[in-house]
């Protein structure tokens, strides 16, 4: 076990904690496990979670009522723990936090890190945050809640366990959270696989709209806000889709988008091979892993689907 994140608890009476902007699974488990290890075990410590709203799918880990939505408060901390975020800007809400806490530590595993904290615990080739932090809690002092939390973080960012950063060390770490009753039917069908009839419906529609590119080696699908609409979803809805569009036989990549705004569009990357998305994720502002990235971007449908292919024909 590393100790440095005990050995920083010990001496601090305030705790924040918060993760990247558009919080998924890993964030949520990572930004959680350690929130409820410092509720169980430094019971007189106060502690505080900043994250952007996420979707009701991942409410079932324990602490996701209280997470604080906004910077409001005035609160210095003596200590601020960044994870799953591998630059200040994407911190979101804990950004004032961080920036006025005494001290700082940042526990991520992409490899795009800014080392922006005062310690950094960076790892990688992990194939999760959730999978970095079970190194740094102590084994014996942990819950069902706490290994909820990072079982949830492990098997989003890992794909279910099939991106390339699964390692034996992974599984053996997951294997281990079994033991307090984790009930990973749940997790994963409830983290991938369960969907509403309206999920449904507009997947069907966006799967049977979506078009191949560069010669069947991409696959592209697409939502606009008028669809949106006409199906009565929202962005949470879209959760799924670009993976769906991955399993096409033959294909590379998988390009995912939907409009969020006037000429504005968030779009996921997938890969299965050859391609890292991450560099191209990078190179338009966002971010994520080799096999699974995203950002947002500003401009009409076509000038960005032609901007991301010229950047996946570098690689291919």
């Amino acid at each position: 076990m590393n100790d440095i994140l005990i050995k920083n608890l010990e001496n601090a009476k305030s705790v924040g904690i918060a993760g990247h902007i558009h919080p998924d699974g890993d964030c949520i488990g990572s930004s959680l496990s350690i929130y409820n290890y410092i509720k169980l075990n430094y019971k007189d410590v106060d502690v505080d979670v900043y994250l952007e709203d996420y979707p009701d799918k991942f409410h079932f880990i324990k602490g996701s009522d209280e997470i604080t939505n906004n910077d409001k408060s005035d609160k210095v901390y003596d200590l601020f723990i960044a994870v799953d975020s591998s630059s200040l800007d994407r911190l979101g809400y804990g950004i004032k936090y961080f920036e006025s806490a005494k001290k700082t530590i940042c526990i991520d595993h992409h490899i795009s890190n800014e080392y922006y904290a005062d310690e950094v615990v960076l790892d990688a080739k992990a194939s999760s945050a959730c999978e970095v932090i079970f190194d740094l809690l102590d084994i014996d002092k942990i819950n069902k809640d706490i290994a909820e939390a990072l079982y949830l973080g492990m098997v989003t960012d890992s794909g279910v366990f099939k991106y390339e950063q699964t390692s034996r060390k992974t599984m053996e770490k997951a294997g281990r959270l079994l033991d307090f009753g984790v009930d990973t039917t749940a997790i994963i069908d409830g983290a991938f696989y369960e969907k509403t009839y309206r999920q449904n419906q507009i997947m069907g529609r966006i799967l049977l709209e979506s078009m191949l590119l560069m010669d069947g080696k991409c696959i592209l699908g697409y939502c606009t806000k008028k669809l949106m609409d006409f199906y009565n979803v929202g962005k949470e809805d879209m959760d799924g889709v670009v993976d769906q569009l991955r399993l096409t036989k033959g294909t590379e990549c998988a390009i995912f988008l939907y409009e969020t705004g006037d000429l504005e569009f968030k779009v996921s990357l997938r890969s299965k091979r050859y391609v890292d998305v991450s560099k191209i994720a990078v190179h338009f502002g966002g971010g994520g892993h080799i096999r699974a990235a995203g950002f947002t971007m500003n401009g009409t449908m076509h000038d960005i689907v032609n901007n991301i292919t010229e950047q996946i024909e570098l690689q291919i």
